[in-house]
């Protein structure tokens, strides 16, 4: 059931963006008097599983979910249907147009994913407001796995600054010491300032962790049990805090997560404080190593930011947001680039970005998703790569210049070439999905 909420999720996400971007192409070609053959959401080699024609257009619905398409008379595209242009060309072509309207024709998709991605920031800022924790209100500091630990972060660090900075919001932080492929770190650890320098090795192993390198330290009250689990069957209930480990001392829920699973087969005695009184319990701990206690939410044992916005406070804030997370997106590509992180191992395709919407419909995590999946879209588009538009704009670009027109040939090669860097990039997303999948 978590599978197809997600794959719902995903889907409609996929093909409100597709449909959107094509549009950005359709309305300019129409308005410049440009013929529009098709129109379609997914790809249709041999067959379709919806079509109809109106007009001039032929909408339709294919079976590879791979992207979408407008097939524009006269122009090279992924259909590589270089017939027509063998004929003298007509008004109503593409190519008969002026260099400056099939430029506005080609950037119309990627303007449209920018637009659509502040149109939804700008509403989620409206209705929801935001809600951060700030990177200096954590009483208890980090937790740091062995990835980030091995760099010299140690449990409950109060991170001080990061290259001289500090991220307002907590959930800025871990991404500013990923995205940075070497830095400085300054923390406080028992009331004395250390500085710590992290390189490439250390964003390598950053990256292997899969982002959950460093996180924020919080006590350990009792939310759920799990039904006949040792912590029910001991007597514990919500609202207990746990304080003591056979008789140590150990209020921090990183310490349990450690400790808990050496002690696989073996009886234990917990200490917890309810309602201001300590008592203790004896656990038979389970063969995996747990105990069945699953944490109340951190986030209630912290004060949190909620910002709160009005019709023309969103409208910046929209920007800002969009900024940020597209300047966030653009410096993974360095990233990518350089093999010693080994952040191209961790390229995700389908299944990763499927695997981000929740497994219960959220309409707050879907349209937060989708505004970022339009600020990619419109990147990736951008990109100066044949068969993408970034490259028929290099070519519009070209001509503008220099006042010479590429030959058919060459858009023709232009195309092949980048269809075949396209699908290896497809291939290498996708295998490494399967890989995780299989390594699972």
């Amino acid at each position: 059931m978590d599978i197809l909420v997600q794959a719902s999720q995903f889907i409609l996400s996929l093909s409100l963006l597709i449909i959107l971007h094509e549009l950005g192409h359709f309305l300019p070609a129409k308005y410049f008097n440009t013929k529009v053959e098709k129109f379609y959401l997914f790809f249709d080699p041999y067959f379709s599983l919806f079509k109809k024609k109106i007009g001039e257009t032929e909408y339709g619905i294919g079976w590879l979910p791979l992207g979408g398409y407008v097939k524009i008379a006269g122009m090279v595209d992924e259909s590589m249907d270089t017939e027509q242009l063998k004929k003298e060309p007509e008004d109503w072509e593409f190519r008969s147009k002026p260099a400056w309207q099939r430029l506005i024709i080609m950037i119309g998709g990627v303007t449209v994913n920018v637009i659509v991605a502040l149109a939804i920031f700008f509403g989620m800022l409206l209705y929801w407001g935001e809600e951060y924790l700030p990177s200096d209100a954590l009483p208890y500091g980090i937790t740091a796995d062995s990835s980030a630990q091995a760099m010299g972060l140690r449990n409950g660090d109060q991170i001080l600054s990061i290259n001289g900075s500090l991220p307002e919001r907590f959930n800025q932080v871990p991404i500013e010491l990923l995205l940075n492929e070497r830095g400085e770190v300054k923390v406080l650890r028992d009331g004395k300032e250390v500085t710590l320098t992290y390189s490439e090795e250390d964003v390598a192993r950053f990256i292997g962790s899969r982002g959950n390198f460093l996180g924020f330290r919080f006590k350990y009250f009792v939310g759920q049990l799990a039904e006949g689990s040792p912590a029910e069957t001991a007597g514990l209930q919500p609202g207990d805090e746990l304080i003591a480990l056979n008789g140590e001392h150990m209020e921090f829920f990183d310490q349990y997560l450690e400790k808990i699973p050496t002690f696989a087969n073996q009886t234990i005695e917990l200490t917890v404080l309810r309602d201001g009184v300590s008592k203790n319990f004896s656990l038979d701990i389970q063969e995996d190593g747990r105990m069945g206690v699953f944490p109340q939410s951190p986030l209630d044992q912290f004060q949190t930011e909620v910002k709160e916005y009005g019709v023309i406070e969103a409208i910046p804030a929209s920007f800002g947001k969009a900024k940020q997370l597209l300047t966030d997106y653009i410096r993974q590509f360095k990233l990518i680039a350089n093999p010693k992180t080994g952040a191209y191992k961790e390229v995700g395709g389908f299944i990763m970005i499927a695997n981000q919407f929740d497994t219960v419909w959220n309409w707050e995590r879907f349209w937060s998703f989708t505004a970022f999946l339009s600020l990619m879209l419109a990147f990736l588009n951008i990109l100066p790569i044949p068969a993408l538009d970034g490259g028929h704009v290099v070519f519009v670009l070209w001509e503008m210049a220099t006042g010479r027109k590429p030959s058919t040939k060459v858009l023709e090669n232009a195309q092949i070439v980048g269809f075949f860097l396209l699908l290896g990039l497809i291939i290498l997303a996708n295998g490494n999905d399967i890989q995780r999948l299989l390594g699972r």
